[in-house]
């Protein structure tokens, strides 16, 4: 009974300890906070809440990038219970038959049969004396905020990906009424040709000429009522519901413009989930080098049993039955065919490409938010000329309508002012969406977090 009580002593004093470090876990934030909500309703525009919303609670994404992160934290459960200790009951009924005498000295026992019924409980638990298990289960946990860091860079792409379709569709939308009526002026203007042609006012190459660019604005206006289903399609994708018909938008008109940096701090790249990722994949390769390192020292196995060996049924639990063993068994590989120097030497490789990945994950950041703040200053150049194009347009249309109304202009000028007038807006449009967009691609460069703050004075 003494190696009893020892053996429940030391199982109860190693799952305690062992159980402190089961609650060094760090703690996870809320998803909702990945959608950074509060950044997208500066764009002033409930239907783009109201998609960000929705898309948190059925995007197929993210609901994968969940539980692969929920997988990983099973796998970190997984290695940290090889740090406890392993306890078992297996129970055993069986029949003895010796078919030969046996002898202990001058005692002969016959040939006999017996019944035995051992039901013991066995214990097993490998002291990790040298911290292998634990620092294994650490490298897992690494791994596991390596993949929160993978969901997190989903949910930056899901969302700017929602929001530029969204933009997009807008885009179409206006097109689509620009460039209408772009082919309801030229089919007009077809007609007047044909009259002037008839009265032997203009060539035949006039006409032909006006009616091959009423074919272009047709084929161009179906190209936009493609875009604008494909859009549709992705949009039903993003947001992850077979059951929408139609996807409520905002009007052109009704768009807003918001703030962009002139430069950006090169700190603004330490949000950006890739170069977390890239961080923690050097800690859990740094614990990798360690447990490989330490695979080559003696392992301690540490085993009991208590239990009840009995030859009858009735007397299983009979006060001279018991039975309990306790020992320690050390291993040590003399010989593993190299094995284990050549995982060592393969963590450290490892470890070092995991170095030049983290170097090359910083360039490529800062690559990326460079590449969108020029994209971001360009498109905001070009909307600034297109508007002071379409404002020259505008101007030419009112002295063409002036002209018009005194007779000095005919109808055909008239409407040809008008569709040089929707030609600038369709290029003003299409300058304002795109602006809009590179904010977004900003956005997304810096980790999904507002970029303003990194806004470095010029």
């Amino acid at each position: 009974m003494k190696i009893f009580k020892i053996l429940i002593t030391l199982i109860v004093i190693l799952a305690g300890g062992l159980a402190v470090n089961a609650k060094d876990t760090p703690v996870v934030a809320d998803k909702i906070e990945y959608m950074n909500l509060d950044w997208w309703k500066q764009f002033n525009d409930e239907n783009l809440n109201k998609y960000m919303l929705f898309v948190y609670e059925n995007n197929k994404d993210l609901k994968i990038a969940a539980a692969e992160t929920k997988q990983a934290q099973q796998v970190v459960k997984l290695s940290f219970s090889d740090q406890l200790p392993q306890l078992k009951i297996s129970g055993q009924v069986g029949r003895e038959f010796s078919g030969a005498t046996t002898r202990f000295g001058d005692l002969v026992i016959p040939d006999y049969s017996q019944s035995r019924f051992f039901l013991p409980l066995t214990m097993t638990y490998e002291l990790d004396i040298w911290g292998e298990n634990y620092l294994k289960t650490k490298s897992i946990k690494q791994r596991l905020e390596m993949i929160r860091q993978d969901e997190r860079a989903s949910y930056i792409m899901i969302t700017t990906a929602l929001a530029s379709n969204y933009y997009n569709l807008i885009k179409a939308d206006k097109l689509i009424e620009n460039q209408t009526k772009l082919v309801d002026l030229q089919t007009e203007i077809v007609k007047l040709y044909d009259i002037k042609y008839k009265g032997g006012l203009c060539s035949v190459n006039e006409v032909l000429f006006e009616k091959q660019l009423l074919t272009m604005f047709k084929e161009d206006l179906n190209n936009l009522k493609e875009k604008q289903d494909v859009l549709e399609n992705q949009l039903k994708v993003i947001l992850g519901d077979r059951n929408l018909t139609s996807i409520d938008r905002s009007t052109y008109d009704s768009v807003k413009l918001i703030d962009f940096p002139m430069d950006i701090q090169s700190v603004a790249i330490q949000n950006r989930p890739d170069l977390i990722k890239s961080e923690f994949y050097i800690k859990k390769l740094g614990l990798d080098v360690k447990v490989a390192r330490r695979d080559f020292l003696p392992k301690f196995l540490v085993f009991g049993q208590v239990g009840f060996n009995a030859y009858q049924l009735s007397d299983v639990f009979g006060s001279h039955t018991f039975l309990s063993n306790l020992g320690v068994m050390p291993s040590f590989d003399l010989f593993a065919g190299g094995r284990k120097m050549a995982m060592f030497k393969y963590k450290k490789y490892e470890y070092q490409k995991a170095l030049q990945i983290y170097e090359k994950t910083i360039l490529t950041s800062l690559q990326e938010v460079n590449d969108a703040l020029v994209s971001s200053k360009t498109a905001r150049k070009n909307l600034e000329a297109s508007k002071e194009r379409f404002e020259i347009e505008q101007n030419k249309y009112e002295l063409a309508d002036k002209k018009f109304n005194i007779g000095a202009a005919s109808n055909l000028d008239i409407i040809k002012a008008k569709e040089a007038l929707i030609i600038s807006e369709k290029s003003h449009v299409s300058n304002t969406i795109d602006t809009i967009i590179s904010a977004i691609n900003i956005y997304k460069s810096v980790g999904g977090v507002d970029y303003m703050q990194f806004e470095e004075a010029i």
